[in-house]
């Protein structure tokens, strides 16, 4: 019976998780708009280094590509060379960032909680500088993807964390 719970706790870490990781985002999106809103109604997203430019708005079919945002199918986008495609006339290329982030997501949940299942929680700390460095060029480049980054990265962790420590204690007696 204790495989069977192990089993269900990996499936609800990992893919459960995954809606309650973009409940997060949609929380802290909610959060920073209506800071937003109250710090300077006057002023232009566009001019404010801070603003988040990652917002996933929804698109209507009609829309072109420059006019989604920094989006491309839920992906973080940068413009890449903004300046010199203007200037040639044609439009700016588009770099994802954060690419896989979903199914590394999914991965890291079931790591984590399989850590904790085993009680081995150091190695936690090893999938956390894994992707740490797998990601860190990206990061450093872009501060807006960092942030998502560290959001997406302890929402996902507490949540297979919760789901282990859960079923360890409660399930496994």
């Amino acid at each position: 019976m204790n495989a069977v719970w192990i089993a269900a706790a990996l499936l609800t870490a990992g893919f459960v998780g995954w809606p309650v990781t973009a409940l997060v985002f949609r929380l802290a999106r909610t959060i920073d708009d209506k800071a937003d809103a109250a710090a300077g109604a006057g002023r232009d997203a566009a001019d404010d280094p801070s603003a988040d430019v990652t917002v996933d708005r929804p698109v209507a079919d009609n829309t072109s590509a420059a006019d989604r945002g920094n989006t491309v199918n839920g992906d973080i986008t940068v413009e890449a060379g903004a300046a010199a495609a203007l200037e040639s006339g044609g439009e700016a290329p588009v770099t994802r960032i954060l690419r896989g982030g979903a199914i590394i997501g999914v991965l890291e949940r079931l790591a984590v909680c399989l850590a904790i299942l085993a009680g081995q929680p150091v190695a936690i700390a090893y999938v956390v500088a894994i992707k740490g460095l797998g990601r860190f060029a990206e990061l450093k480049e872009t501060p807006v993807a960092a942030e998502r980054f560290i959001i997406g990265t302890l929402a996902s962790m507490l949540w297979a964390a919760g789901v282990a420590a859960f079923t360890k204690v409660v399930l496994l007696g």
